[in-house]
């Protein structure tokens, strides 16, 4: 099982040092979450907490693929994660052309964790509609594959349409960088066993990780699928030795962990999780699902 950590909660100035010293210390991964925009006052159910939104309207935003990019001139192996993108929130040829840019200057170590979105008045400040904003999430993937994949693409939907253009670069990974939806509801697990390269679970223990794989698992037996090949990722706080293991036996295929909680604790808190989880003893991270790299 892979471990992962956010960035989040680190100053922007501090990421790309706090992720080469992860990627030195063998863990897999770096993520990041995305949001646009904040109204004054939130209203709108944070779906992963039931204290309410777990951010501030004043917290200061800046793009997470503009800072992965950042981070991935600082680093050369760890992989970078978006925990998630908000696809529906732009024409799917602006944000494909954005992920490339990213997936060609890091070597094609890019992975999308992509969602719905939850905060409804982020959508109604950038004019988009909310209610569609599953069909729409659906669409931009569909887009972003023709546009990644073919070489005169054109895509005709409900809410996007182009083409013929020409989109160039392609992807480093080749058909694409791994996306992985997030989201809790039967129907954000069903777009990710119908459209996924895997699926992003918020907040879990074992025995909650295990029972939501098991509805994927069915859900993607429906679609004519398998769990082979199909990352489960999902996070949680300070784990445990023994709890990364009942993670692992649960199914699980990467962990997002975060050891710290204050900035300047980070690098220590990184020293002591990995000598506890023994990541020393792996010679090299690797650079994703095989069938991806070039």
């Amino acid at each position: 099982m892979h471990i992962g950590i956010p960035l989040f909660l680190l100053r922007p100035r501090r990421m790309a040092t706090v992720a080469a010293h992860a990627e030195a210390l063998g863990f897999e991964s770096v993520w990041l979450p995305e949001h646009v925009v904040f109204p004054p006052e939130i209203r709108s159910r944070y779906p992963y907490a039931e204290t309410g939104a777990p951010v501030r309207p004043t917290m200061p935003l800046l793009d997470p693929l503009v800072l992965l990019a950042h981070v991935a001139g600082k680093t050369e192996r760890i992989r970078l994660g978006t925990n998630v993108y908000l696809p529906a929130l732009r024409h799917p040829i602006v944000s494909a052309r954005m992920i490339v840019t990213l997936d060609v200057l890091s070597n094609g170590r890019l992975t999308l964790g992509v969602g719905a979105g939850w905060l409804e008045e982020e959508f109604t400040a950038l004019g988009v509609d909310f209610a569609s904003r599953g069909a729409r999430l659906r669409e931009c993937i569909r887009a972003w594959r023709v546009l990644w994949q073919e070489a005169t693409p054109s895509f005709h939907g409900k809410f996007f349409s182009f083409g013929p253009v020409v989109f160039e670069p392609k992807p480093k990974q080749r058909p694409g960088p791994p996306i992985l939806f997030g989201g809790e509801t039967e129907a954000a697990l069903r777009r990710a066993a119908e459209l996924g390269d895997g699926w992003y679970g918020v907040r879990h223990t074992p025995e909650s990780a295990r029972a939501q794989i098991e509805r994927l698992r069915a859900m993607l037996d429906r679609a004519g699928r398998t769990l082979d090949g199909f990352e489960i990722t999902v996070s949680a706080g300070a784990v445990s030795p023994k709890e990364c293991a009942a993670f692992a036996a649960a199914g699980v295929t990467r962990l997002v962990v975060l050891p710290w909680q204050e900035d300047a604790e980070a690098e220590a808190a990184l020293e002591r999780l990995a000598k506890q989880l023994d990541l020393g003893s792996t010679s090299a991270v690797p650079t994703g699902p095989g069938e991806r790299a070039s």
